[in-house]
Formats: structure tokens, C-alpha cells, sequence
């Protein structure tokens, strides 16, 4: 039995993973490739899973990508990123971003924080 999302990120995060399945039935071995070369880069190094996360958002944000907010907004709580760690690297991306970023940074960033914390109560 399939949940409902209970607020838009959930819905987004639903969307993507439904989206990614799909994809993987058609297109198995380059979906595996590719969640390959994804885990690895994601993994424990000499950065952090967290830090990794925090940089994840800021090329999301630049590069104005809302599926990718969200999934590394998620990350960086799942990592452990306080909400004053994700704005502070929301803030790094703006200054070099530009008005394009602080604009997802101050809706989507924020709105996604406080519904993915939400569903943690």
C-alpha cells in the first residue's frame, strides 16, 4: 500500500524516485552505471558525506536544478547539516550565484528544511 505525500518536497522526492524507477526498467545497465559512479562520489573520503551534500546543494542551486535542491536539501539533513550549515552554504552559492540562486535558496531551500523536518516528528 502506497502512501500519499504529505507536502510538496515529499511529493518532489516521490516524483523522482517513481521517475528513476521507470528509467531503470528501460535502461537498466546505464541506471546502474550511473548509481555506480554516483554512490562512489557520494562516499566517505577525505571530505565528509556531509560536506559532500553541502556542495551538492550548492551546484543544485546554481545550476537551477529543483529536483536536485530538494534530494540534496534531504542529504544534507540525513548527513546531519543543521539548518544554519545548509543556509550558510546556501549563502556561499548566492554570492557567487546571483540573484538565481538566492531566489530557490529563500523559497525552495527553506520550504524543503522545514517539511523534510516535519516528517521527522
Amino acid at each position: 500500500m502506497q502512501m500519499e505525500p504529505r507536502n510538496t518536497t515529499e511529493a518532489a522526492l516521490h516524483d523522482y524516485k517513481m521517475g528513476l524507477g521507470i528509467f531503470t526498467e528501460k535502461m537498466p545497465e546505464l541506471a546502474q552505471h550511473y548509481n555506480t559512479f554516483t554512490e562512489y562520489c557520494f562516499r566517505e573520503g577525505v571530505l565528509s558525506k556531509k560536506e559532500k551534500q553541502l556542495i551538492a546543494l550548492g551546484i543544485s542551486l546554481y545550476s537551477q536544478d529543483e529536483y536536485c535542491i530538494i534530494y540534496h536539501t534531504k542529504g544534507c539533513l540525513d548527513e546531519g547539516c543543521s539548518e544554519q550549515e545548509i543556509l550558510e552554504a546556501v549563502g556561499v552559492t548566492a554570492a557567487f550565484g546571483g540573484g538565481a540562486a538566492m531566489s530557490q535558496a529563500v523559497t525552495l531551500v527553506q520550504q524543503s528544511v522545514q517539511e523534510l523536518n516535519q516528517l521527522k516528528q
